[in-house]
């Protein structure tokens, strides 16, 4: 599975069947799926599935990329080995070196039986790119993943040591190798575009809208065995890493990357612990469904992320994600934190510390951070003050209603973070506003003794940076919502056999506005699968997804529903629109929305 901790995989193979939490028994049937008995008539050459995320595609410059294959590697027994180092070079061959866009083309195959696999990608110590492997057939599979680079511009200039850690375990039962090639792509810029790029730092709005000009790298040095992400154990872990910036800093914002495995694959579908210890439950993860990632600079708390619930190939019903993977699971989502408003606390040219930890956590979370940071060219040192600094812990509630193995519970969360600051440059004084605000909230049932598990929850985030400048005020906001409906139920058959029934509904919804740009997002996924169990054996079974996504916004729009079911796609439906075509997103920006709910958050 994607933890990549055989220790983990040898417990679970080994332990009874349980009565309750059945969301996370699926890690003992991933090993023994019906779809790794495909037939094999060599005599006949069968192509590859592909498997695909859904996802609009990257708008690109009318131009010819000059493209770099720099990985080529199969990973076979990888388990517990020190990631494969490979040696960057910028593209010299490139006859201009002006690109408006880069883009990293991961592509894979696989033939055989293997779980799901957590894997990440670094240059120079920046993670680049966090994904899961999808789960192979016996007559093979291929999938890539394209993703915009853009924003690490800065980093891909200079020679870099490129870093995969791809944890796989190769014995006669998991047969499948991992066969990657990683291909990076670079697009000049247009002579004469439809929308003209201002040189860099022409003036502050652009310097805001261009990537950062240094990026470093918040994660584990070189050399390791298990990657360059830090492991976040328990609820009281902090994972920590020193730092340091230049003195010409105007702005910084922190990418964070992250991914729940073993005990908290499944955190939503945590029960709460009075649930497992009045049943004796003592082998099932608890804690509760409520997690929360906290960022601290020198112990002051600046940021927060209430993750979305991303599922991996191999989660819930293994059956559903083939050949439409999870949303999110080839690409998972990383999230920025404005830390201009600190600015002031770290530009001594002294080193400073970052603090990662998980609220609520059991083992393990893998994070780790990019510290994107703006520089004045035309300044040797800036200066700056937090002035203003608002923080409280997330308030959390929860409601438990249960007898025996049946029950319900009502977990609910919010936060409120708020932090203002300037900074003076050759920009002039500008003072930057940062606003967080989360709320939670996840409706369990247990039923049918604890075999019968239904999930409502809904995540929902506001994230708001003003740039007050000496003529106008510069925004970004980021509304996303993410919806999780879940029913998983257990029916026993007889002769020793049970029936494993899921069905979700998952969301990753977004309206942004970044600078002068405006997009929406509504992307809702939908499956339906069973299993028929017999010990720890998978003798037949079908899983059907379902998927919609549209985008929409300044540029242009995208929409695309399709349907698959048994490896086969059932109909795949696809609009592109140009900027002149686009759609109403339905996004208006009302910054006195956002004032509200902070200030309700506070009493006033």
């Amino acid at each position: 599975m994607a933890t990549s901790l055989l220790t983990f995989f040898l417990f679970l193979l080994y332990q009874p069947f349980i009565s309750n939490a059945n969301l996370h028994q699926t890690n003992l049937l991933r090993s023994q799926l019906i779809s790794d008995n495909d037939p094999i008539n060599k005599d006949i050459p069968v192509p590859l599935t592909k498997f695909f995320q859904v996802t609009k595609p990257i708008k690109l410059p009318n131009t010819k990329p000059c493209s770099s294959l720099v990985l080529q590697h199969d990973f076979g027994y990888t388990y517990g080995k020190s990631p494969v180092l490979v040696d960057y070079k910028p593209p010299y061959h490139c006859p201009s070196q002006n690109f408006s866009k880069i883009v990293l083309e991961w592509k894979a195959t696989c033939k055989g039986r293997q779980f799901d696999r957590i894997f990440g990608v670094w240059l120079g110590g920046v993670e680049i790119l966090r994904s899961c492997t999808a789960e192979p057939r016996a007559t093979g599979i291929v999938w890539t993943v394209e993703k915009d680079i853009t924003r690490y511009s800065s980093l891909l200039k200079d020679p870099q040591t490129l870093a995969v850690q791809l944890g796989n375990l190769i014995d006669s039962t998991y047969t499948g190798i991992y066969h990657v090639n990683i291909t990076l792509h670079f697009y000049p810029a247009e002579e004469h575009p439809q929308y003209p790029f201002k040189p860099k730092h022409a003036d502050l709005k652009s310097g805001y809208d261009f990537p950062a000009d240094l990026i470093l790298p918040i994660s584990r040095n070189l050399p390791l065995k298990d990657g360059q992400w830090f492991l976040v154990q328990n609820s009281t872990d902090v994972q920590l890493k020193k730092f340091s910036i230049p003195r010409n800093a105007y702005k910084a914002v922190l990418e964070v990357y992250l991914s729940p495995h073993q005990s908290d694959e499944f955190w939503y579908g945590n029960p709460p612990n009075d649930y497992l210890l009045a049943n004796n439950l003592t082998n099932s993860p608890g804690n509760g469904p409520f997690r929360e990632i906290v960022v601290t600079l020198d112990g002051m708390v600046v940021g927060a992320v209430f993750p979305f619930t991303v599922i991996y190939t191999g989660g819930v019903n293994p059956l559903l994600w083939r050949p439409i993977t999870g949303i999110g699971s080839f690409d998972l989502p990383s999230y920025d934190i404005e830390l201009t408003p600190f600015l002031g606390n770290i530009l001594d040219g002294k080193q400073h510390e970052f603090g990662f930890g998980v609220t609520n956590a059991l083992n393990v979370w893998f994070i780790d951070a990019n510290l994107h940071v703006w520089l004045d060219s035309k300044s040797l040192e800036t200066k700056g003050k937090l002035i203003e600094y608002y923080s409280l812990p997330s308030k959390v509630s929860l409601v438990s209603n249960f007898s025996g193995l049946n029950g319900t519970f009502l977990t609910g969360a919010h936060r409120t973070l708020n932090y203002i600051g300037w900074v003076e440059s050759s920009h002039g004084n500008v003072t930057t506003n940062s606003f967080q605000h989360f709320t939670f909230t996840n409706f369990m049932q247990m039923g049918n003794n604890g075999n019968l598990q239904i999930l409502n929850q809904s995540i929902s985030s506001n994230h708001t940076v003003y740039h007050n400048l000496p003529s106008y005020i510069y925004t970004d906001t980021l509304y996303q919502s993410f919806p999780l409906y879940l029913y998983t139920d257990n029916v026993d058959q007889g002769n020793n056999s049970y029936m494993s029934v899921a069905n979700l509904s998952l969301g990753f919804n977004e309206d942004s506005h970044l600078g002068s740009v405006t997009t929406s997002l509504k992307n809702v996924q939908t499956g339906q699968g069973y299993m028929i169990v017999k010990g720890n054996l998978v003798t037949s079974g079908l899983g059907s997804t379902q998927q919609v996504y549209k985008y929409g916004g300044t540029g242009g729009c995208f929409f695309r529903n399709v349907s698959s079911s048994n490896y086969t796609v059932l109909y795949d439906k696809t609009h592109l629109c140009s900027g002149s075509q686009q759609q109403d997103s339905g996004f208006r920006f009302d910054k006195w929305r956002v004032r509200k709910a902070f200030l309700e958050e506070i009493g006033v």
